[in-house]
């Protein structure tokens, strides 16, 4: 790709992990492309590498409408939620076989542009950039996180999602030869939030109930299989604890009762933490030309059914950073961007 040609420079998109929270990186990039800003390069952590995968495939308006149409259950149908899986409750087996049918699996070095995902390599703590092979296989790694998704081998090591080391990759589309980037950090507002579980976007209709008895029943013994006694009390603790992570959190009224969290439900207040103060001291030495913030901190882990919203809240991150975009381009004599008319 020659981006010489017009005298411009090189932008870089660095988008960073949130979960569902991630549907708002699709509003950044359409807005960005209203302003006649395409990115030369793209890197993405845990949901950022998925949706910067839709893009390159250049099906990222399928996915945005596909995603769209999804309820809760949908959702944690394509995440392959099983009790026998090792290392987290859910492989995302059904997700990933979705991506490569229908997106196709090209290998990252024969993409269009450079790309690169951020994963964590469990056993030596240290961040690991995936440059090389299968799109898809690269973003599963980037994309699992502890405890929920099950770790990825890669080589002697497993490798786990890259919001422990690196949520929002800034310093990676640096080391990618960008000259402008633009970060989406999603987790800046998560903490200090009073949450409880609702799913009131997801359809209520006969179809919905048949799916959630279904998903229900995938994890119960087969016929023929002897069934632990102390399964049915397990299952039910393991099915709460999934959706109350999984389910948003809106409430206005104030709780009667503060209620002890579920054990999925500590762990991930405890990444969202952890990723949030890792964000703030990684962009503190290795800051973006351009932050965006989008306010999400209200849409829950697995709550697709806000993607709608979620989108609209990527435009308007933009928007409210359009003076910080037009200064720095105009700092680096890049002239790509389009002015509304009057």
């Amino acid at each position: 790709m020659d981006d010489t040609s017009l005298g411009n420079k090189k932008v870089a998109l660095a988008l960073g992990s949130g979960s569902a929270r991630g549907m708002a990186h699709i509003g950044v990039i359409q807005r960005l492309g209203e302003l006649g800003i395409q990115p030369d390069i793209i890197c993405g952590t845990s949901i950022g590498s998925v949706i910067a995968g839709c893009y390159l495939t250049g099906k990222l308006e399928h996915f945005t409408n596909w995603i769209q149409s999804l309820s809760t259950t949908q959702v944690l149908h394509y995440m392959s939620v099983s009790l026998t899986a090792t290392g987290g409750v859910a492989q995302a087996t059904r997700l990933i076989e979705f991506f490569k049918s229908e997106y196709g699996n090209p290998d990252i070095e024969n993409l269009n542009m450079p790309f690169a995902a951020v994963a964590t390599d469990l056993l030596r703590g240290r961040e690991v950039w995936l440059q090389r092979g299968p799109l898809w296989d690269a973003v599963r790694a980037s994309m699992a996180i502890p405890g929920v998704l099950t770790p990825v081998a890669f080589g002697n090591s497993w490798l786990v999602d890259g919001g422990l080391v690196n949520p929002v990759p800034v310093s990676l589309c640096r080391a990618l030869g960008a000259d402008i980037i633009i970060g989406v950090d999603l987790n800046s507002d998560l903490i200090g939030r009073q949450r409880v579980m609702t799913d009131t976007k997801a359809p209520a209709n006969e179809e919905t109930i048949e799916e959630e008895e279904s998903e229900e029943e995938e994890l119960l013994p087969q016929e023929g299989e002897e069934e632990d006694p102390f399964f049915g009390a397990a299952f039910g603790r393991f099915a709460t604890s999934i959706k109350e992570a999984a389910s948003n959190f809106r409430n206005t009224d104030t709780p009667k009762k503060s209620e002890p969290p579920s054990t999925m439900g500590v762990m991930m207040s405890a990444i969202n933490i952890m990723q949030d103060r890792i964000t703030r001291s990684r962009l503190a030495g290795e800051p973006a030309d351009i932050m965006l913030w989008p306010r999400l901190g209200h849409i829950g882990l697995l709550e697709f059914s806000y993607a709608a919203e979620a989108i609209v809240e990527g435009r308007d991150a933009v928007d409210r950073m359009l003076p910080a975009i037009r200064h720095a381009f105009k700092s680096e004599s890049d002239d790509r961007i389009i002015e509304p008319t009057s």
